[in-house]
């Protein structure tokens, strides 16, 4: 089973930004599309942004469009999520997550994510 760990989350001020990584363990991330997702206190998890296993594909919500930018380098099995002008209502526990294997493209549906990561905290202040 995969291992996804996230790292690069803290404090920033509202207009800054930051830069998520997720590094996935062993042999299982080429060929398999990829997502972030988010969860604020009180909120259901949200989606964020998701990518096709070549990168040829994105897909972002309408909240983080053209602020935030997903990427992935697959020689490295790490999935990266550049966060610009971030407000106070980005803040959230960010997740990455690794699609089921049968989805070629991207999706914004949790239910087509199987493995997860711990969550690293992003603190937006205004």
């Amino acid at each position: 089973q995969v291992q996804l760990v996230e790292s690069g989350g803290g404090l920033v001020q509202a207009g800054g930004s930051l830069r998520l990584s997720c590094a996935a363990s062993g042999r299982t991330f080429s060929g398999y599309s990829m997502g972030w997702f988010r969860q604020a206190p009180g909120k259901e998890r949200e989606f964020v942004a998701a990518i096709s296993w070549t990168g040829g594909s994105t897909y972002y919500s309408d909240a983080v469009k053209g602020r935030f930018t997903i990427s992935r380098d697959n020689a490295k099995n790490t999935v990266y999520l550049q966060m610009n002008s971030l407000k106070p209502e980005d803040t959230a526990v960010y997740y990455c997550a690794r699609a089921r294997a049968y989805l070629s493209g991207t999706s914004y549906l949790p239910n087509q994510y199987d493995s997860w990561g711990q969550g690293t905290q992003v603190t937006v202040s205004s």
